[in-house]
């Protein structure tokens, strides 16, 4: 049920190349390969242990791949740290929000454009597009969880990303406060054009909102393509949504 892209004339903003991460004797990335359009939103689910942690850290740098390749743009990045990779537009939230939080709301966003290279004039107002705005000189540390969550939307946004990673965005969210952020990344990913690819551990998160699911067992990708499709499918039920089977070992 893979979605075949190598057709396909429009360079990707993301793309994964066979790769490959091993931890010891364990393969927690096996030879996965993806493309995502600019404007895609994209959700990577699956079990514990399926690799969803490890792909994220090779695609930010943060991990370094024993084989393949990721590029942003058509350009490789193998090799290059996750800063120059913020610099060449990718931007990553993580599951707990890293924040300055001795900083006000605003001196966060700004350290964020500085590291983004993009302290040009005629910006978007991050902090206004998470509502935020009128807590911008708030210490950043006295924030509630859920306006932490903003504050990371936020100071990733200032960087004004071609590709948005998400690392569980709503992670220890109510239903109301996933639901709300949910709606403030899809307006700015559409607003601004950019690709979202996204982990999520709520299923009904992750099918309200992802326009494409890909879904990853054992270090490889089992499913990938339109959300209602992939729900149905025999394998993936199995292995993820009706939990009849037992977490694998790995990352």
């Amino acid at each position: 049920m893979q979605t075949d892209r190598a057709s396909s004339p429009i360079t990707p903003a993301l793309e994964l190349r066979d790769v490959r991460k091993s931890f010891g004797g364990i393969c927690a990335v096996d030879g996965i390969s993806l493309c995502v359009d600019e404007g895609e939103r994209v959700a990577v689910i699956g079990p514990n242990g399926a690799g969803k942690s490890t792909l994220f850290g090779l695609i930010s740098g943060e991990l370094r791949a024993d084989a393949g390749d990721v590029l942003l743009a058509g350009t490789s990045v193998r090799g290059v740290r996750p800063s120059r990779r913020a610099r060449r537009g990718l931007g990553r939230t993580f599951q707990s929000a890293r924040l300055f939080a001795g900083l006000s709301v605003r001196e966060n966003i700004e350290l964020a454009q500085v590291a983004a290279g993009r302290t040009g004039e005629g910006q978007q107002d991050p902090l206004a597009e998470v509502g935020l705005e009128e807590h911008a000189q708030r210490e950043a540390g006295a924030l509630a969880q859920g306006e932490r969550k903003r504050l990371d939307l936020a100071m990733v946004l200032a960087g004004a990303p071609r590709v948005l990673l998400l690392d569980e965005p709503t992670a220890g969210m109510s239903r109301e406060e996933r639901t709300a952020i949910m709606e403030l990344i899809v307006e700015a990913v559409a607003r601004r054009g950019s690709a979202m690819v996204f982990s999520e551990h709520d299923v009904e998160t992750v099918f309200a909102y992802a326009r494409r699911v890909v879904v990853m067992d054992r270090g490889r990708t089992i499913a990938d393509g339109m959300p209602e499709v992939v729900r149905e499918d025999e394998r993936v039920r199995r292995v993820y949504l009706d939990g009849s089977r037992p977490p694998a070992d790995g990352a």
